[in-house]
C-alpha cells in the first residue's frame, strides 16, 4: 500500500504562485508515476500533470508554461510549482501514484489517491 499526502493548497491573488507538495509512505518504490490531477466544482476531475521516475514530465495543454512538476525520490515527495495562477486553476488538486511504470492522464488508471487539497484563485 502507498499513501499520499498533498499539501501546499490556500487562496492566492490571479498572477500568484503556489506549491504543493505530495509526500507519500509506503511501497513507494512501486509507484513510479505521480500525477496531479484536479476537479473543480460541477466538473470532471482533470489531468494536471505527470512525471515518471525518470523525471519524464507531460502536462496539459492549460498549465503548460505556468506549472512544474517535479519528484525528490531520496524524499519520496512530489511537488507541482503553480505561477501565473488564473480563477480558472480553482479546483482541489489530487496526487495520485501508478504501479505501472507508463504515464497516462486517464484517472482511472492510477491506483493511490490523496485526500486533496484545495486551490483558490481570486480575481
Amino acid at each position: 500500500q502507498v499513501q499520499l499526502v498533498e499539501s501546499g493548497g490556500g487562496l492566492v491573488q490571479a498572477g500568484g504562485s503556489l506549491r504543493l507538495s505530495c509526500a507519500a509512505s509506503g511501497r513507494t518504490f512501486s509507484t513510479p508515476v505521480i500525477a496531479w490531477f484536479r476537479q473543480a466544482p460541477g466538473k470532471e476531475r482533470e489531468f494536471v500533470a505527470l512525471i515518471n521516475w525518470n523525471g519524464g514530465t507531460t502536462y496539459a495543454d492549460s498549465v503548460k508554461g505556468r506549472f512544474t512538476i517535479s519528484r525528490d525520490n531520496a524524499k519520496n515527495t512530489a511537488y507541482l510549482q503553480m505561477n501565473s495562477l488564473k480563477p480558472e486553476d480553482t479546483a482541489v488538486y489530487y496526487c495520485a501514484a501508478r504501479r505501472l511504470g507508463v504515464g497516462t492522464t486517464t484517472p482511472n488508471s492510477y491506483d493511490y489517491w490523496g485526500q486533496g487539497t484545495q486551490v483558490t484563485v481570486s480575481s
